[in-house]
């Protein structure tokens, strides 16, 4: 299955959705700071940064089980948020 170009604004939105996904769980959103090296006031200060948008999708690649239980509670494919990574890497 081909996954049509995500436009920027619509990654965006995802990334953003993907994010409060994340932070509904403790541990996730503990080990998403761990490994992304963010803070929560990165976080807050730089929600309209790419780059950490896009810090957000890598994260979710990186586990798989997040990865598909994440889009399965924002309703996309999987390669959808993997879509939004690579736009918002462009």
């Amino acid at each position: 299955m081909t996954i049509p170009d995500t436009n920027a604004e619509d990654a965006e939105a995802l990334a953003l959705a993907a994010l409060g996904w994340t932070l509904g769980d403790s541990a996730r959103a503990e080990r998403l700071l761990a490994l992304t090296g963010l803070t929560p006031d990165d976080l807050r200060t730089r929600l309209a940064d790419r780059s950490v948008l896009a810090a957000v999708f890598t994260f979710l690649e990186a586990h798989e089980p997040d990865l598909i239980a994440c889009a399965e509670e924002l309703r996309v494919p999987p390669a959808r948020l993997v879509a939004g990574r690579e736009t918002l890497e462009r």
